[in-house]
């Protein structure tokens, strides 16, 4: 049995907690309790206080990606569990940008908080790169495979190692450089930036007996069918049970959500529960297509598979 405490998330399913842009769910298996992300802010934890859950207790703390609102409570979870493995990806630091209506935003999305903040964890700081296995049932995917066709139509960019912080003056994608792992470009103001490949996604995967693999993914930037194709790779055989994600599908097109849970349902999993950046819209649709096997929480739901 996995139980699911939903910590923060846009939208609140308990009036007695509160939501915010982002996300973070505890989960608790017969082997282990796990925070899988820590929300934008420290929000999470009066949120977890009202649902009896001590965050003390985790065994376990995975980062999906290094952006804000998955990371913003992660300085005070270090300051107050002592215990908890936490699975970073070694590339989730970084100066990071979105981009907004053709021109990057002029403020940061990546993690706000210093690297010296898991100096107090020590060797509990596991810098995943491919897959970290947690026994037999459980694994943080590390680098998810690229698969295009079914990937949302985002940006982001990332400062080159070394280069001047700077501000973000009237960048355009034009003027940063192509879509590819190898350009650059630099802005007037002299910031180099390089496409941010999202190297540092990674998901996590449980395998529950007599049901199948049961997959938590932070934004699905690099797209939630790879992360199912990724996750079924990792567990042979194994029938996909529940995608527990956001699926970033608010900037993407109706046919291009069309086209992924087009796909999502070819892969026939049980339940279906669309969080934090898959958009009201894209919700709606999976909704009416996926009937009761789409499940809608929010902040202060429990799940349970």
């Amino acid at each position: 049995m996995i139980n699911v405490t939903v910590l923060a998330e846009n939208y609140v399913k308990d009036f007695r907690c509160r939501g915010e842009f982002g996300l973070a769910m505890y989960i608790e298996t017969e082997d282990h309790k796990i925070l899988f992300d820590t929300g934008a802010s420290e929000l999470m934890f009066a949120n977890a206080r009202q649902k009896g859950v001590d965050l003390s207790e985790a065994d376990i703390c995975v980062i999906s990606h290094g952006h804000f609102d998955h990371t913003g409570g992660m300085p005070e979870f270090c300051r107050q569990n002592r215990k908890a493995d936490i699975y970073l990806h070694r590339d989730a630091f970084g100066v990071t940008f979105g981009e907004t209506k053709g021109k990057i935003d002029d403020y940061e999305c990546g993690i706000l908080w210093d690297p010296e903040v898991l100096e107090v964890c020590g060797d509990r700081v596991i810098r995943t790169d491919g897959p970290e296995w947690i026994g037999r049932d459980v694994v943080v995917s590390g680098t998810i495979p690229e698969l295009p066709e079914f990937q949302p139509p985002e940006r982001f960019y990332r400062l080159r190692t070394g280069a001047d912080p700077g501000l973000a003056g009237e960048l355009t994608p034009e003027s940063a450089g192509e879509m590819s792992a190898g350009s650059a470009g630099k802005s007037r103001t002299g910031r180099d930036l390089i496409p941010d490949t999202m190297s540092h996604e990674q998901f996590l995967a449980i395998r529950e007996p007599g049901k199948g693999i049961v997959l938590f993914s932070g934004c699905s930037h690099k797209g939630i069918i790879a992360a199912i194709c990724r996750a079924k790779a990792l567990f042979p055989g194994e029938p996909l049970y529940a995608v527990v994600a956001g699926m970033h599908l608010i900037g993407a097109s109706c046919g291009m959500r069309q086209k992924i849970i087009d796909r999502l349902i070819e892969e026939e999993p049980q339940i279906v529960v669309p969080l934090h950046c898959t958009g009201l819209e894209a919700i709606c649709m999976m909704k009416a297509q996926l009937g009761d096997r789409c499940r809608l929480t929010g902040t202060g739901g429990r799940l349970r598979f």
